[in-house]
This record gives C-alpha cells, sequence and structure tokens, in this order.
C-alpha cells in the first residue's frame, strides 16, 4: 500500500468489499496509520462498488477465463499484456469511447491533474525492486 500511495498519492477513502484480505488487521492498522478512510460494502450488495465489479468481470470473461497459465512468470506477462490493452488500446463506453489514457489526459489538460496522478515520493529511499507487473 505504501509503494501504490508514492506512486498515485493518498486517497481519502477506499471502498472495498469484505474478503478477508480486506478485513484484516495489518490493512487496518496501515489505514488508520496513514489517516485513510475506510469503508465497505454491504454483504451481498456488489452495485455499491459497480466500478470494480464491471472490471472484475471484464478481466475474468477477457482474460482469466481465456488463458491458461504455464507459470506465475506467464500469468504476470499474460496480465501485464491485458492492463496495457485494457488501459491504453480499447475505447470504453462510460468514458466517451475513450481509453483510460486518453479521458486522463483530456482531465488534465481541463483543470491540470487528474485523480490517481503521480505523486513525488516523499523519501529519495524508494525502491521499485520486487515490484513486477
Amino acid at each position: 500500500m505504501d509503494a501504490l500511495v508514492r506512486i498515485y498519492g493518498k486517497p481519502a477513502c477506499i471502498v472495498s468489499d469484505n474478503g478477508t484480505e480486506f478485513t484484516s488487521k495489518a490493512i487496518l492498522k496501515w489505514a488508520n496509520d496513514n489517516k485513510v478512510a475506510w469503508r465497505y460494502i454491504y454483504p451481498g450488495k456488489p452495485q455499491q462498488n459497480g466500478y470494480i465489479e464491471s472490471f472484475n468481470g471484464s478481466l475474468r470473461d477477457e482474460c482469466l477465463n481465456e488463458e491458461i497459465f504455464d507459470s506465475l512468470a506467464d500469468a504476470r506477462r499474460t496480465l501485464a499484456i491485458w492492463r496495457y490493452d485494457y488501459n491504453n488500446v480499447r475505447p470504453h463506453s462510460s468514458l466517451g469511447n475513450k481509453t483510460p489514457a486518453e479521458a486522463r489526459r483530456a482531465l488534465e489538460l481541463i483543470d491540470g491533474t487528474a485523480p490517481g496522478a503521480l505523486a513525488t515520493p516523499e523519501t529519495d529511499d524508494y525502491q521499485t525492486q520486487g515490484l513486477s507487473l
């Protein structure tokens, strides 16, 4: 989470489902220590988190259900290619038939900023070592 904050900036709030990975003491401690509000959708109400549910459906239908991965490296490579296509090649009807990258550039031109714009690392010792696609 700290690496994501250094790259994209600190969110005001994170919305998640009630999965065990989002209800652990470690993630809640991180949110509290970093003063990030954490909100849960109601159980059985995935429509309350429609954007991520739509993304998860696309990922499953277009990639995970279509591929057989030979190794972890193969899965990472395939997912990186799919993610690049999703963000930079394929237009999205919810964005006026622009790609997410095009929509972000348009927003930056309008007001000089965009949600999720890259943040400057707080320290010089930030390492990308160990992070992968």
